[in-house]
């Protein structure tokens, strides 16, 4: 009996870690992880992961409504997602650091995290970030800021 408990918390470890991965290679321009769990409670999540971590969320851009709203003045028709935000926070610990890297590295932010679920698939949720890329000698702010927004991710699609 104790084994085959066992055998259950490893099988659910290791598919909750199989669920954090991305669904797009390391090297993407654009990291995109995927849950199996509706638009509002991961919307919700990745609002607690980001503000758990001190920052505020600024804005929240409501993309699906904006296209959706301006599709027929485009001669556009097809419906793209069934709901997409994307919330925009800063974090004033990485902006300083990337700006003494160099100062035009101040238009990474705010940074920007998206949230969107397919037409048709209400109940699986993507999250996506752009990998940033800086001027100046920045590798490690660089990495530190990618592990940052890969964490919030992460913690959202759990």
């Amino acid at each position: 009996m104790l084994r085959t408990i066992f055998t259950a918390l490893l099988l659910l470890q290791s598919s909750q870690i199989l669920a954090q991965e991305p669904i797009t290679p390391a090297d993407s321009p654009i990291i995109i992880y995927q849950a199996d769990s509706p638009f509002d409670d991961v919307k919700m999540n990745l609002e607690l992961a980001i503000s758990d971590r001190g920052m505020l969320i600024s804005n929240t851009l409501h993309i699906s409504q904006m296209l959706e709203r301006t599709a027929k003045d485009m001669g556009k028709g097809d419906k793209l997602y069934e709901v997409a935000e994307s919330l925009e926070f800063c974090s004033v610990i990485m902006s300083y650091r990337m700006s003494s890297v160099h100062p035009a590295n101040l238009s990474i932010c705010p940074l920007t995290i998206s949230i969107y679920t397919k037409v048709g698939a209400p109940d699986t949720t993507y999250v996506s970030y752009r990998q940033p890329k800086m001027l100046g000698d920045a590798a490690a702010v660089t990495a530190d800021l990618t592990k940052l927004l890969d964490n919030i991710v992460r913690e959202a699609v759990e």
